[in-house]
């Protein structure tokens, strides 16, 4: 009980923040974006390892600072601007500081994970740890028209109040599939924070014509909490017709969000867009609650984590004026040394523009 009350704090404290600001200034919650991603491996007919992700992300249209709350205001010398430390400023920031556009948003993040034999009380031997983790997310985005940096905070939880094993259930009663036996012998459950920095740099590749068009992005990030430290590098590129004018990730992430470019206006007036995509990324992990077990007491999960990860994906959007649904499907090489072959799973995503 004292996890969840801690959990619920920290949310309405960053609700009130932003609601404080809200009234000392002429704010308003639009435009911006709401997403909603759904991960699962029922997409590559699996139902095992990384098995289900859900995350609904809000972030709002360009802010001044007063306009933002005190936990986003707080990750400002993080961002790479004007505010940082020379050491930053060098490796993340902005050409023209005075160009930078800030952006702030929430999130609600859940993860499940699974072994293969759902039959069984206990984790069977070789596969997967049972785990869930859920998390609320304070975000502070800046950008210019090249560049945009991301820091996100998330405090989460495992175990039983990650609520994963009542999501699933849910969903296989719906659906008419067995349940898992095994929730029991999931990893305990344990308060985390994560603190994550993610950089993405746009890619402008050619403009063929007024209608055809390609871009991308080049990505690096890092990850340090109690729930997962790591490293990552990445990209992404997409062709199509009428490119939304955004750096968003199709994928579900602990940075993901839907970003519109610095200035993007004269692009609002297309009312659709059709495109395709493709991309990767490699990881580096030092730490992975749901496969080392927690950092502050002896967990064995009963599995050996891989220290480097990889991953490519390919997928398709649509976008009809405000409204954009996206798939991607993602193919990622093993996370831990008994995982017998590789996880793929898809990824759905819907954005909708106010």
């Amino acid at each position: 009980m004292k996890q969840q009350t801690f959990a619920l704090t920290l949310l309405c404290l960053g609700v009130s923040t932003s609601a404080h600001a809200a009234r000392e200034t002429p704010f308003d919650f639009g435009p911006g974006f709401l997403t909603f991603y759904l991960d699962n491996d029922l997409f590559g007919n699996r139902d095992q390892d990384y098995t289900n992700g859900a995350r609904l992300s809000w972030i709002s249209g360009n802010r001044t600072m007063k306009d933002i709350g005190a936990i986003q205001r707080a990750l400002r010398p993080l961002t790479g601007d004007d505010t940082s430390s020379s050491f930053l400023q060098n490796i993340t920031g902005f050409d023209d500081p005075d160009s930078v556009a800030y952006n702030y948003g929430f999130s609600i993040t859940q993860l499940m994970y699974t072994p293969e034999n759902f039959s069984l009380d206990t984790q069977p031997p070789g596969e997967r740890r049972y785990a869930g983790w859920s998390a609320l997310g304070f975000s502070l985005h800046a950008k210019d028209e090249n560049q945009l940096n991301t820091i996100e905070f998330l405090v989460g939880i495992t175990g039983q109040y990650s609520f994963a094993q009542d999501a699933q259930n849910f969903i296989h009663d719906v659906r008419n599939i067995a349940r898992f036996r095994g929730w029991d012998d999931q990893i305990p459950t344990e308060v985390t924070a994560d603190l994550s920095f993610l950089q993405r740099r746009r890619l402008p590749l050619g403009k063929f014509n007024d209608v055809l068009s390609m871009d991308g992005y080049t990505e690096w990030g890092m990850r340090l909490g109690t729930f997962r430290t790591s490293a990552q590098l990445g990209g992404m590129v997409r062709w199509g017709f009428y490119l939304p004018a955004d750096f968003s990730d199709p994928r579900l992430s602990e940075t993901a969000y839907t970003h519109k470019f610095y200035s993007a206006d004269e692009l609002e007036f297309k009312p659709w867009s059709l495109y395709f995509l493709t991309g990767f990324r490699g990881f580096a992990i030092a730490h992975d609650t749901t496969l080392d077990g927690s950092l502050f007491r002896s967990v064995n999960t009963g599995n050996t984590r891989e220290p480097f990860v990889g991953e490519v994906y390919a997928g398709i959007g649509w976008r009809i004026h405000s409204v954009e649904i996206s798939y991607a499907h993602t193919w990622r090489t093993e996370e831990y040394v008994e995982q017998e072959k590789n996880s793929n799973f898809g990824t759905v995503s819907v954005r909708l523009q106010f």
